[in-house]
């Protein structure tokens, strides 16, 4: 692109977008003032920054698109980069979304659900939580101190008598009427503050209830209230108080080559709760990494503190905080502390993001020994950086299905995971059946997708001759083939020691299997792959062998679909719920007449 064409430019926000000479998009970026920040650019002082001269040397043409306020740049940015997914910009679709606690206020009983995504519906959100096994124990510990209900009203009222967790006085069981609606309020809004890291305040509240109860001489009620603040306070003691108030998003970073590492801690009600890392490709400047992560982090309904503390200054923060406090709903800061316990924090939370960045260069230099052993073990013509790995899923020839897995430099790369339904083999033929997933995969479109280096099926010299017949009938080269024989459990004859076999290696050409060390790492990682496609295959199996048997039970009745089949499975929890329903429960429910539910009644009772 001429510098001259700079001058043309407009001084407004807006949205700048760098072409390659092939008119493809390499990066998106947003501005305040679109002149100023390509003129950026093209300054002598860009030369110090290597991503910015690497970049600009495969830059072509820039092309931009006018908006009326930064914010809008910011979404049609963010907009842009999931269409185009261009190289240079921060991609974070592989990311997982962490978990939250979910209370919904406006419910008659409020009780707290395990979800993913963040919305702006007036209920409360807690978190976030690494996992749901780590909101489930917050949970479990959570409903020893306040009992909340623990299932949807409607499923607990069809029950003759309360559940279990109330015998163990884990539920109120407002279900069953066994609690007021204001004494649960109490209960739940105990529960919020404590999730919230309002102690405090929840303690002030509980005292003030216990002195009441006294006062009323009501001493049962009162002793409850003195335990559950002694409880309280034993767990208190167990969090590390970081701030005196607030909620905050603590975010450090680290550079590694090619790559930004950013570690945020979370801070809710003053207390360190968790954190997490995301590591990146990026070869822009720290500071425009940093502002790319927030603005889509963000943008994936995550949990939007009330702060943010940088360890440096980013683009235009205001614009950021404009949007971010929009979509929360109260007012969003974001800074960068110098001084304090908020600037320790921001240390804390570099010194994750650099151990974190150790981490993952000890990680990389240890596949990269594992994928050269496994080169040199197997005389593999490419070091095996991608690995796809099929097998065969079936019962008697019936609901059979093919699985694809691949791993990229030793990690599984899921979005690229596929499942094949058999088309052409009725019968119980694994062979047959390993060929048409392997043309499948090699021949017409899938062709296109990225060549692996190392091709794994599961089992013997069969599969492996069948894999090394599809490559030369389709004409595939350039990727090496191999199959993985599992180990087997052996017997000498007139012995009774027992012992299991090692795991196998078959390559073409060759009639001996090669034999690697046991628990070594390049056998390990081909187990892991092979153990991972055989997870995926049984997987699908089930479910379309579950489909099948769903809709063959329900074309046996007269009028009833798989999906209103399903529903009804869904409502009365099981067929057993549904052998115990009424003519009139099955008259309740959408779309079924009691004609109908007489059909059906009549049709359960004679199977």
């Amino acid at each position: 692109m001429k510098p001259d064409k700079i001058e043309t430019f407009p001084i407004s926000p807006g949205v700048y977008i760098m072409r390659n000479i092939e008119g493809r998009i390499l990066y998106v970026g947003k501005a305040k003032n679109l002149r100023q920040r390509i003129r950026a650019y093209f300054s002598p002082s860009r030369d110090s920054r290597y991503q910015i001269r690497f970049l600009m040397a495969r830059v072509d043409d820039i092309d931009y698109l006018v908006t009326d306020t930064e914010k809008e740049a910011l979404i049609l940015e963010n907009t842009l980069i999931k269409k185009h997914r261009p190289r240079y910009n921060i991609n974070l679709r592989d990311d997982k979304t962490y978990f939250s606690l979910r209370m919904d206020p406006a419910e008659e009983f409020p009780r707290l659900t395990i979800i993913r995504k963040v919305t702006r519906d007036g209920a409360r959100y807690f978190g976030p939580y690494s996992s749901a096994s780590a909101a489930r124990d917050v949970l479990k510990q959570l409903y020893r101190l306040f009992p909340l209900r623990h299932y949807p009203m409607e499923t607990c009222q069809r029950r003759g008598r309360p559940c279990l967790f109330h015998q163990l006085r884990q539920c109120s069981a407002p279900c069953h009427g066994l609690i007021s609606r204001e004494d649960y309020a109490i209960i739940a809004e105990g529960a919020a503050l404590f999730l919230e890291g309002k102690n405090r305040d929840l303690i002030k509240v509980l005292t003030s209830k216990m002195s009441d109860a006294a006062r009323r001489e009501k001493y049962e009620q009162a002793a409850r209230y003195r335990d559950l603040i002694r409880s309280i306070g034993i767990t208190v003691e167990k969090q590390k108080m970081v701030t005196e108030k607030g909620d905050f998003d603590v975010l450090g970073h680290c550079r590694y080559g090619q790559h930004l590492v950013i570690a945020l801690l979370f801070i809710r009600g003053g207390s360190l709760i968790g954190g997490r890392n995301v590591t990146f490709s990026w070869e822009m400047d720290d500071a425009e990494g940093i502002s790319s992560f927030l603005n889509e982090y963000y943008n994936r309904d995550e949990y939007i503190p009330t702060g943010i503390l940088l360890p440096i200054s980013i683009f235009e923060p205001e614009a950021l905080e404009e949007l971010l406090s929009e979509k929360r709903g109260k007012k969003v800061s974001i800074t960068v502390p110098r001084r304090g316990t908020k600037a320790e924090l921001v240390q804390l939370a570099v010194k994750n993001a650099e151990t974190a960045a150790d981490e993952n260069q000890r990680k990389k230099d240890s596949i990269e020994s594992t994928l050269t052993e496994l080169q040199q073990h197997l005389h593999l013509s490419n070091l095996p950086r991608r690995i796809e790995c099929y097998d065969i899923s079936t019962f008697q020839g019936k609901h059979s299905v093919g699985s694809r897995v691949v791993f990229q430099d030793g990690a599984a790369r899921k979005q690229d995971y596929r499942r094949y339904r058999i088309k052409s083999v009725a019968q119980a033929d694994d062979y047959g059946m390993m060929y048409e997933v392997l043309s499948r995969r090699f021949g017409g479109s899938s062709a296109e997708d990225t060549p692996p280096d190392l091709i794994v099926v599961d089992g013997g010299p069969g599969q492996l001759n069948v894999l090394v017949r599809v490559l030369g009938d389709l004409g595939i080269t350039g990727s090496d083939a191999a199959s993985l024989a599992k180990s087997r459990v052996e017997r000498e004859s007139g012995s009774t020691d027992i012992r299991r076999s090692n795991e196998r290696v078959f390559l073409p050409e060759r009639k001996n299997p090669v034999i690697m060390r046991q628990n070594s790492a390049p056998l390990l990682l081909l187990a892991r792959i092979r153990d991972e496609a055989h997870r995926f295959a049984i997987e699908y199996h089930t479910k379309v062998r579950s489909r099948e048997m769903l809709r063959a039970t329900s074309a046996k009745i007269p009028g009833i679909g798989e999906k209103r089949w399903k529903k009804l499975l869904q409502h009365f929890g099981s067929v057993q719920g549904l052998h115990k329903a009424t003519v009139q429960d099955l008259a309740e429910q959408p779309g079924i007449s009691e004609k109908m539910a007489k059909t059906i009644r009549e049709h359960l009772h004679r199977t």
